[in-house]
């Protein structure tokens, strides 16, 4: 299968880097241009992958800098406020993934879409480590006959390091914006003040101090499993395998509460984990998405539409990657 190049838009940094290794390790002969506004940097990046190119990206240019260079799909990692990347895929007719940009900033994207819905596959990804939580949580529903209550507890560790791109999203989601979403009782609330510090409990059980957060993972599952309460907490700290003396690894508790297929009450709570951290499973999620896109997998190619990464992700596949990539899922005891 021949393909244009995949255009990474930020691919120099800590998840492009993740994305590239994981694609070139499926795709030795794939194509990707690493895009950037430091040309020297892309083009160091690229030297790395191999196949590769490096490239200007100017997002106050229509072409984006580009001319009629061709591109097979895009993906941005950091929150484009012009969505000139957008509209140029959109004019492209090519997929577009972007990962950064939280519910409450994806109006000019959404806007973007509904003036074109048939110009190209518009993905936003910005759940909680790009499938890593709401894939995972959907497969642990499966044993539910209803869910009232999902909580997500993710834990940073504070010497995970993410990239300046991922410092500046994460500061402006937990410190910019003054309150966020989670359902309650059926309703759509907003969580601000006080009501944004809570606690949950790490892998190892350690009690942390965390706050409240809306990535997009918070209304994938409310609208697929019609939980009346969703919420999703963060907490930066110590990771459960640092306390144990190891390296710091990233951990995502989801805790489900509900009845079972015999109506009976019913409780789960489960880990997701690797022992990198963060970077992983991110750069892992964003690649399966662009395999999917542009039919890698040897499936069509997706068609135009508006999509959550869980909508397209093949749970088993997606499981089965998240395991060759060093993901750990944990079975927990419910407190």
């Amino acid at each position: 299968m021949t393909l244009d190049p995949i255009l990474l838009i930020g691919g120099a940094g800590n998840v492009g880097r993740q994305v590239s290794r994981f694609l070139r390790e499926a795709y030795p002969e794939l194509p990707l241009l690493i895009g950037g506004r430091d040309l020297a940097s892309a083009q160091q990046a690229a030297a790395g992958i191999g196949n590769a190119e490096g490239v200007a990206v100017d997002l106050d240019a229509q072409d984006l800098g580009l001319g009629a260079r061709p591109v097979s799909a895009i993906a941005i990692f950091f929150t484009d406020t012009t969505t000139a990347a957008l509209q140029f895929a959109q004019r492209r007719g090519v997929p577009y993934l972007s990962v950064s940009p939280a519910m409450t900033e994806i109006g000019p994207d959404i806007a973007a879409y509904m003036h074109r819905p048939k110009a190209a596959p518009v993905i936003l990804g910005t759940e909680w480590l790009v499938g890593a939580t709401t894939i995972p949580a959907l497969e642990f529903a499966k044993t539910f006959r209803r869910i009232d209550t999902i909580r997500i507890g993710a834990l940073l560790d504070e010497q995970d390091e993410g990239g300046p791109a991922s410092f500046d999203d994460l500061e402006r989601q937990t410190q910019a914006l003054p309150a966020v979403q989670a359902r309650r009782n059926g309703a759509w609330v907003w969580r601000s003040g006080d009501d944004l510090e809570t606690r949950f409990r790490a892998a190892d059980g350690a009690m942390l101090e965390a706050t409240g957060l809306s990535p997009h993972d918070v209304f994938g599952l409310a609208t697929v499993t019609g939980a009346p309460n969703v919420e999703f907490n963060l907490a930066i700290g110590v990771s459960s395998s640092r306390r144990r003396g190891e390296p710091m690894s990233t951990e995502i508790i989801i805790e489900l509460e509900g009845e079972d297929q015999a109506a009976q009450p019913l409780r789960s709570r489960h880990a997701v984990t690797h022992p990198e951290g963060q970077m992983p499973l991110t750069g892992l999620g964003v690649a399966l998405l662009l395999e999917r896109l542009v039919g890698l997998d040897g499936k069509p190619a997706v068609r135009a539409g508006l999509y959550f990464p869980y909508q397209l992700l093949d749970p088993a596949a997606y499981l089965e990657r998240f395991t060759q990539a060093g993901g750990r899922i944990l079975e927990l005891d419910v407190r």
